[in-house]
């Protein structure tokens, strides 16, 4: 916890300037504050899955994040009048820690499930729709086309992430599924023939597959479930008022209803494919 604190610090010192400082008291290490020490709400501290491109992934300084949720956000932020930083902080269970803490104040793409509501709030719309696909090596046929399908085969996962409430509770009554710390390593036992199946959303693992030049590997049409991404704000932000959301609800209803993420996507899309080939 000490060394996220620490990469906080380092990341806030070297943006924030004139009269605002940082401060890490209480477990709120990413927190801005003025000079007579109340907390800044004009600039918030935003964090996400690192393993998510081309909604997310750590930049080149190995403090950030980008990608098209990052940019999302911080479009989001912009209209609603707050500055947002969007910062690493350690893998995606770590970050969903640092949301029940406190530590940041938003996270830049979740789903929505029951126990992540006891922690933080959802914005809504939705900004972005996905579909989470069956991986499985190229030589083998699950025949998949329903859950049950998978039931008495051993798959895969990456570890602290959902699929939907639905499926979730599905899984964990009657599915056999193994968590690994990254999805490259689950793609790569995959690969390896060191599993049957990984269920993954189908934009991000195109993405990674691609990256790690995987190409015995193929998806099912038909999808386990279908999601939509939300901001989501800690429910211990010192910022967590009905002002802001509210300021921040009506910023990102604006950018839905332009459609501005498929623009974003685009982008992202072409900067993960020129930052990694």
């Amino acid at each position: 916890m000490m060394s996220i604190r620490i990469t906080f610090l380092a990341v806030l010192l070297a943006t924030v300037v004139g009269s605002v400082s940082v401060r890490a008291q209480s477990g709120k290490s990413g927190s801005v504050s003025d000079t007579d020490g109340q907390r800044d709400c004009s600039r918030l501290v935003a964090s996400g899955n690192p393993d998510y491109p081309p909604y997310l992934w750590v930049a080149k300084d190995g403090h950030t994040l980008q990608g098209a949720a990052a940019d999302f956000i911080k479009r989001a932020g912009e209209l609603a009048g707050i500055e947002v930083d969007v910062v690493y902080s350690g893998n995606w269970g770590r970050v969903q820690q640092h949301m029940r803490d406190g530590t940041i104040d938003l996270i830049a793409g979740a789903f929505l499930t029951l126990p992540r509501l006891e922690y933080m709030d959802y914005f809504y719309p939705a900004f972005q729709g996905t579909r989470t696909v069956i991986w499985t090596h190229d030589n083998l046929d699950l025949r998949y086309s329903q859950w049950s399908d998978l039931v008495g085969i051993d798959g895969l996962t990456v570890i602290n992430n959902s699929f939907g409430q639905a499926f979730d509770t599905y899984a964990r009554h009657n599915l056999t599924i193994s968590e690994v710390p990254s999805l490259e390593q689950g793609l790569q036992m995959l690969s390896l023939g060191r599993a049957e199946y990984l269920i993954y959303e189908e934009f991000p693992g195109k993405a990674v597959a691609a990256h790690e030049n995987i190409t015995n590997i193929r998806s099912y049409d038909t999808p386990v479930s279908t999601e939509n991404l939300y901001l989501t704000m800690s429910h211990k932000s010192e910022c967590n008022t009905g002002e802001l959301r509210g300021r921040l609800s009506r910023a990102i209803f604006d950018l839905v209803s332009r459609n501005v993420m498929t623009e974003m996507l685009e982008a992202s899309i072409q900067e993960w494919g020129d930052q990694t080939n």
